[in-house]
């Protein structure tokens, strides 16, 4: 975009430098060996002063363009046909008003383009405010936001907090076609993820980073939408989320356990990723045997724990004396919870070999 600009107004200033240069008749006013040189030089600075302003113009594009396709992304598709539709009718008024206002002297013509940029704007904006209203009005329900009354709620559309954004097992499960759909990613969980990129320490800063870098990654694999949208009013961002959720009755994506819980007992629909995890896991039931490493002691006395390849916490009753060792043992009890499932055991077999 920007070498595009700058050879465009470089080809410009040339071209303008040449009319300029013509129409003054330089060669036959001077001497071909004053007039040539000077001619060439009007061209070649023509030529730079065109490449300069063509880089900061060119800059100015590519941020404005970024800045529409952000904002594109954070409207619904009503807002954007009524917005589109309403300039078009600010520009047909402003035509109309060109024919009584092109005849005022002095000022008439200097008025025209401020004319047709206020009024085309001013529809524009009042359309896409009123956007649900108008779409009522003619009995066009589609298009408008979810969590609208008379709206349907678009299918596959999934709010996403922090806490799974920086889990980044979102990304591997976008990949493998488990999650489709739209992605929400409103403003106030970037402004979250941006002040844990920006802490102190080292250890957050990280895991912040990474959060900015999967959102940033998940675009080239479904739609992500980040609206600017914020509750001021709200200080806590489970709180905007739940809130949100609630207006446009999206689902709400994490792996945050007390979110879930307050989200259930909102009736707010979670996918919670761990749950997802722990589902995806090989049961086990009780009396199997399993061969288990002890690497360290148990909270109660006379426990050692290990873990099973996946992750899952294996507590072995009696273990505490054969931490480092590989143990064979007999699966006594499950305990599944949102936030991980533990799997209690036991040496030797239930007749306590």
């Amino acid at each position: 975009m920007v070498v595009s600009t700058r050879i465009v107004l470089s080809l410009l200033g040339v071209l303008g430098a040449i009319q300029a240069g013509l129409s003054y008749n330089l060669i036959d006013r001077y001497s071909a060996s004053y007039a040539y040189p000077a001619f060439g030089c009007i061209v070649f600075l023509a030529f730079a002063v065109g490449w300069m302003i063509g880089g900061l113009a060119g800059k100015g594009l590519v941020r404005g363009f970024k800045r529409v396709e952000r904002a594109a992304q954070t409207r619904s598709a009503g807002e954007l046909t009524v917005a589109a539709i309403g300039l078009l009718v600010g520009l047909l008024v402003s035509a109309l008003l060109w024919f009584p206002v092109h005849t005022l002297p002095y000022i008439g013509n200097w008025v025209i383009l401020p004319l047709f940029l206020v009024v085309g704007y001013l529809f524009a904006y009042v359309a896409a405010k009123k956007h649900r209203g108008i779409l009522r009005l003619v009995g066009v329900h589609q298009l408008t936001e979810p969590g609208v009354a008379g709206a349907p709620v678009p299918a596959g559309q999934t709010l996403v907090d922090t806490s799974a954004i920086i889990d980044g097992r979102i990304a591997d499960i976008v990949r493998t076609g488990f999650l489709s759909g739209e992605l929400v990613v409103p403003e106030f969980v970037l402004r979250e993820l941006q002040q844990v990129a920006d802490s102190g320490d080292p250890l957050k800063r990280a895991r912040g980073r990474r959060g900015l870098e999967v959102v940033h990654g998940l675009r080239s694999d479904v739609p992500v939408a980040t609206p600017e949208i914020d509750f001021p009013e709200l200080a806590d961002v489970d709180a905007k989320l739940l809130k949100l959720a609630r207006q446009r009755g999206l689902r709400i994506l994490t792996t945050d356990y007390n979110l879930n819980r307050l989200a259930r007992i909102q009736d707010v629909v979670v996918l919670n990723v761990n749950e997802l995890a722990n589902a995806l896991k090989p049961a086990v039931l009780p009396g199997e045997r399993l061969e288990i490493r002890l690497i360290r002691e148990g909270k109660e006395p006379d426990q050692g724990v290990g873990y099973l390849d996946d992750g899952t916490m294996v507590v072995v009753e009696g273990g505490r004396r054969r931490v480092g060792d590989t143990v064979d043992v007999q699966v006594t009890s499950v305990l599944q919870s949102p936030s991980g499932k533990m799997i209690f055991t036991r040496i030797g077999d239930a007749s306590g070999e």
